[in-house]
């Protein structure tokens, strides 16, 4: 009996075909990004240089997170749902209270010379705070920001301040900068 020949698969263009289909996977999937929260860190201070002086009291805004997600804000207990409108309260200071920070006069173009404030928002969490209610803090103190500057573009150009030109929006955030300032998580009880 003879042996019958078995035919042969030409299997030199299904590397070819692997190859296109691989790359056409990779160019047409789209990779999701975790997106953070966006901060400007402080640039490298030469260690010769020396240290800033401090800053006064009155214009720091502690907030404080315990392990149990308690917020303690200017030393009082708050809910996170008032934390926006003290936060705000704090940067703009319309009655100019003595409490409250103090401002300086800068120029900003297309506004002339402006009072900003010197006012710092500080945010300390414990180490056992959940992740969740660290956002939640920081998408309420960032929406104080971002309200001021909303407010503020309606007042000076008649429009919200996602329409607004760049130099307009640079300007805005010159007389409303984000001065958040986080430090290290600690042990900083609870009730």
């Amino acid at each position: 009996m003879a042996k019958k020949d078995i035919p042969e698969v030409n299997a030199g263009s299904m590397a070819d075909i692997a190859f296109l289909l691989l790359i056409f996977f990779l160019v047409t999937t789209t990779m999701d990004s975790d997106t953070g929260i966006s901060r400007t860190l402080p640039p490298v201070v030469p260690k010769d240089e020396p240290p800033p002086p401090p800053i006064k009291e009155r214009n720091v805004f502690a907030v404080l997170i315990n392990s149990q997600n308690q917020l303690l804000v200017e030393g009082e207990v708050l809910d996170i749902s008032q934390l926006k409108d003290k936060a705000k309260e704090f940067i703009e200071n319309p009655a100019r209270k003595d409490n409250l920070p103090e401002f300086k006069e800068i120029e900003v173009p297309l506004f002339g010379v402006v009072e900003v404030s010197k006012g710092v928002i500080s945010l300390q969490t414990d180490r056992g705070t959940q992740y969740q209610v660290y956002l939640m803090v920081q998408n309420e103190l960032a929406r104080a920001y971002n309200e001021l500057r909303e407010e503020l573009a309606k007042r000076k150009f008649g429009t919200d301040y996602k329409d607004l030109d760049e130099e307009q929006q640079k300007a805005i955030r010159m007389i409303y900068p984000q001065k958040i300032s986080e430090a290290e998580p600690k042990n900083v009880g609870g009730k």
